[in-house]
């Protein structure tokens, strides 16, 4: 008897789901994906149109996923939104969106889909190099929901060890997903909005422009995924391409972070 290994993933159409999804695929995994739409028909990749954002949305796919009988090996969180602005100048909309897609979703996910996930199963969440760390001006907002993320991780992995399940973190630094486009655009659009920052904006995208040469591709992860799956005990964190200088940055005091950072984004 062949025992079928499925995978549940969220964002399964964005740069890390989808390279995710395919590489799985290729391992011998059936892949349930949630997205907000389809991109492409991908075989064994079997899609559900979910809004992340509504517990009704994700209950519909529940129920149509528990109907077929299938159980999962693994829930993966690949979803998520990137934003780059001034906390005191972005509207309260796009401050609770991010948090509605970065945060709630997985708590959300997570609660719904228990029930399907095989015993000693593995919830990987996905954060970032970002969420350990002290965040840098402008990307506060993104910084927080990852630093979220990994204190509702750690308290999940507290209460599910008890029921025999792994929760485990993927802490990726720069990957090629579009994310990083996205960063660009974003602060182009904040540096034409901004009444207070428009030339630290401009000293800050040499910042961003260095952290994106370093950039891995989607696969990397994928890759990771995948070695994590096959392990019977996997790690707490699993850390990718992080960023030294940011990681050097944060062993300094708080103060000296902050005249650091102060000297390079404002004038001489």
């Amino acid at each position: 008897m062949i025992l079928m290994k499925n995978v549940l993933i969220t964002g399964c159409y964005g740069g890390m789901g989808l390279a995710t999804s395919k590489y799985l695929i290729s391992e011998g995994y059936e892949v349930y994906g949630l997205d907000i739409a389809k991109k492409e028909e991908v075989e064994h990749l079997h899609f559900f149109e979910v809004d992340l954002t509504k517990e009704s949305s994700i209950i519909l796919a529940y129920n149509k996923i528990k109907d077929e009988n299938i159980v999962f090996d693994a829930i993966i969180h690949q979803a998520g939104i990137y934003d780059l602005n001034s906390l005191i100048e972005m509207s309260e909309k796009d401050f609770m969106r991010i948090f509605d897609i970065n945060v709630n979703s997985i708590f959300r996910v997570n609660k719904t889909f228990l029930p399907l996930l095989k015993e000693k199963g593995k919830i990987l969440i996905t954060s970032s190099e970002l969420g350990p760390l002290y965040p840098l001006p402008f990307t506060g907002l993104y910084g927080i929901t990852k630093t979220t993320i990994e204190r509702y991780a750690y308290s999940l992995r507290m209460e599910l060890q008890l029921l025999g399940y792994q929760v485990i973190v993927v802490r990726p630094g720069a990957v090629d997903t579009g994310l990083l486009n996205i960063s660009t655009v974003k602060l182009d659009k904040f540096e034409e909005s901004t009444t207070h920052y428009s030339y630290n904006v401009k000293r800050f995208k040499d910042i961003v422009n260095k952290v994106e040469t370093k950039k891995i591709p989607p696969v990397k992860i994928a890759k990771l995924v995948n070695k994590i799956l096959k392990k019977k005990k996997a790690k707490y964190v699993y850390n990718i391409n992080r960023n030294f200088g940011l990681r050097m940055l944060n062993f300094l005091p708080k103060r000296m972070q902050n005249w650091i950072i102060k000297l390079i984004l404002t004038k001489k």
